[in-house]
């Protein structure tokens, strides 16, 4: 004989929320996928640690072998020639891989746009350091005439310059857009997993 009290007939059953089927909803701007320039801006101090302490083992390693000298000077850089160039883009290329993916880790989602958020960060410090240099004399204007000459007149930017800054902006873009979707998928990784 059981001691439990029957429930009564018209009491209704009780309602469970169904708490296996719910899924946390997210912010707007995440389902968007929003720029998230904190993130963004940790990624460019990431990538410029990268590159400050890749460039000084490059420097090093290019010392010690006789490549360059120990004072890293313009005609010593010029002097280096392809190599040089190969290696301070893959330089660069590590640094903002790195800052892209940090950016892309932080921010969960749209890995690209986060890497193209770091090298936006890149221009526009780049564009403000250039003209406080210039407002407080740090570094003087050229002249005018100087900047129309053509690059293969004897102008301030040589071809080879030109290149090296046309190849510098692509490999930063490239590089940070390709950590920030690397950085993107540990996330898709980690919510398939839980999900099995």
């Amino acid at each position: 004989m059981s001691t439990v009290p029957e429930a009564e007939r018209t009491q209704p059953f009780p309602d469970f929320p169904q708490t296996g089927s719910t899924r946390p909803t997210r912010p707007r701007s995440h389902r968007t996928g929003a720029i998230r320039w904190g993130s963004a801006f940790f990624g460019w101090l990431v990538a410029m640690t990268v590159m400050l302490v890749l460039g000084a083992l490059a420097t090093a390693a290019g010392t010690a072998l006789g490549v360059v000298g120990p004072a890293l000077d313009l005609p010593a850089f010029q002097a280096a020639g392809a190599l040089g160039a190969t290696v301070l883009l893959a330089v660069i290329f590590a640094g903002y891989y790195c800052g892209g993916y940090v950016a892309g880790r932080m921010a969960r989602f749209a890995g690209a746009r986060q890497g193209v958020a770091v090298w936006l960060w890149t221009l526009l410090l780049a564009v403000v350091a250039a003209v406080i240099a210039t407002v407080t004399g740090a570094v003087p204007s050229p002249p005018i005439e100087d900047l129309l000459r053509l690059p293969m007149g004897g102008g301030i930017l040589s071809a080879g310059g030109a290149a090296l800054t046309v190849g510098v902006l692509v490999v930063t873009l490239v590089g940070a857009v390709l950590g920030g979707l690397a950085g993107m998928r540990f996330h898709r990784w980690a919510d398939r997993e839980l999900a099995e």
